[in-house]
């Protein structure tokens, strides 16, 4: 019997490199300057609904196992219609969207170890990461979980060295009730964090890769969720303990590392940004991955061409339509607001996903308190989200809906063109 890809802790790390990506980085300082020196709250209350979102993602993956994690859900949940199908066709292109971001963060941090480096540099960065993972992925999944290992554990421990010693370093004062935020600030900062824990969902994509997948699936869900958890409670307690607001909301794009230079100088800093480096390419990795699963599924439900089956070394030719389809966006769009319009559109998605798992509660034989909790905490955070999007681009619900309706669209054009009907896997 040929042995799975994925143990326990395998599945953990791929859950952790695809949450701790280069997000942290940035969250940390743009959460802090709307909640404070209380941002840790927001980051618990991030968690406990990614816990919550985890525990239904999870029950859905072991019910109705497959490669393409939430694209499945969809359809065994609303059945193999147009709402399904388009619903799936945008989460697909916003994990694309996603991927571009990602690869364009390294870049423009790997671009700054070179003096005068301009947009040439950082979009060579950016496409070279992508593709040399394309490579990995095309090598197969035991050769990304290995390689996802690897990484995870070097960046967690120093992340981790980092945060015990500067709890060493924080000024008590920084802390203090005095210097408390409003409390509805707590949550339209949790908006923000929510999105640090986004990547939780893509170890679902490996239900059929995991060793003892009903046992493993939900606790490498909770481990590596919970894991994060503690780790952005301490990097947020010791950024807030060692950086004024004011000093937070000026370096607030990369305050994590700015919070390293009164422990550690600008030698910390450079280490810092060599980490952010780092946590991309773990992201990019674990991200490439799920990509990979979602299009081969999507495929062979019909929802895409048949090419994103085939298969090429130990992956699928949908690997390399995607990372195609990738390289466009690196090089020619501002991925900063398609981004913000994406992650909103994923949670949209989740909220759908959940809503209908409580429809098929019977059939997953989830603890129905605990998924109508994950309704209700993930349509919060959207709404959350929405407000504290609407400040930096104000016509996001149009470009949202917008989205939704290109989708259907599209949908509608690949049914006609290529006469395939959509059928579930599982």
């Amino acid at each position: 019997m040929k042995s799975k890809a994925f143990g326990l802790w395998s599945a953990v790390f791929l859950g952790i490199g695809s949450m701790v990506g280069v997000g942290i980085f940035i969250v940390v300082g743009e959460a802090g300057s709307i909640a404070g020196n209380l941002v840790w709250l927001s980051f618990i209350l991030g968690g406990l609904i990614a816990l919550l979102n985890g525990y239904s993602l999870a029950k859905l993956a072991l019910r109705y196992p497959s490669r393409g994690g939430l694209v499945e859900y969809l359809v065994q949940c609303y059945g193999e219609g147009f709402f399904s199908g388009a619903t799936s066709v945008l989460f697909y292109f916003t994990q694309i969207v996603t991927l571009a971001a990602i690869a364009k963060a390294f870049g423009s941090y790997a671009s700054t170890f070179i003096e005068g480096a301009g947009v040439f540099w950082t979009n060579f960065f950016a496409v070279s990461i992508v593709l040399t993972f394309m490579t990995i992925n095309l090598l197969g999944a035991a050769f990304v979980a290995k390689s996802e290992n690897f990484i995870v554990i070097v960046k967690l421990t120093i992340l981790t060295l980092f945060t015990v010693i500067g709890f060493f370093f924080i000024k008590p004062e920084y802390l203090s009730p005095k210097e408390f935020p409003p409390v509805m600030d707590i949550f339209y900062a949790v908006g923000i964090t929510f999105f640090a824990y986004q990547g939780f969902s893509l170890i679902t994509n490996t239900v059929e890769d995991i060793e003892n997948s009903k046992k493993n699936i939900i606790k490498a869900m909770i481990i590596a969720i919970l894991i994060v958890m503690l780790l952005y409670i301490g990097i947020s307690l010791v950024v807030m303990g060692n950086l004024t607001l004011p000093e937070i909301i000026k370096a607030k794009d990369y305050a994590l590392a700015e919070s390293v230079k009164p422990i550690f100088g600008d030698l910390g800093f450079k280490i810092m940004a060599a980490t952010a480096l780092f946590s991309t390419v773990s992201a990019i990795n674990a991200t490439l991955y799920a990509v990979a699963e979602i299009g081969y599924t999507m495929a062979r439900r019909g929802e895409l061409p048949k090419i994103y089956e085939y298969n090429v070394f130990n992956s699928y030719e949908g690997l390399i339509v995607s990372t195609v389809l990738t390289i466009p966006l690196i090089l020619f769009l501002d991925l900063s607001e398609i981004t913000l319009i994406a992650s909103i559109i994923v949670l949209l998605v989740q909220g759908f996903v959940h809503i209908g798992h409580f429809l098929k509660i019977e059939e997953t034989k989830a603890k129905k308190v605990l998924i109508i909790f994950s309704i209700i905490g993930t349509f919060l955070v959207a709404i959350f989200s929405l407000i504290y999007a609407y400040k930096k681009l104000p016509t996001v619900g149009v470009w949202i809906l917008a989205s939704f309706l290109l989708a259907f669209l599209v949908e509608v054009l690949l049914r006609y063109f290529t006469g395939r009907v959509v059928s579930k896997q599982t």
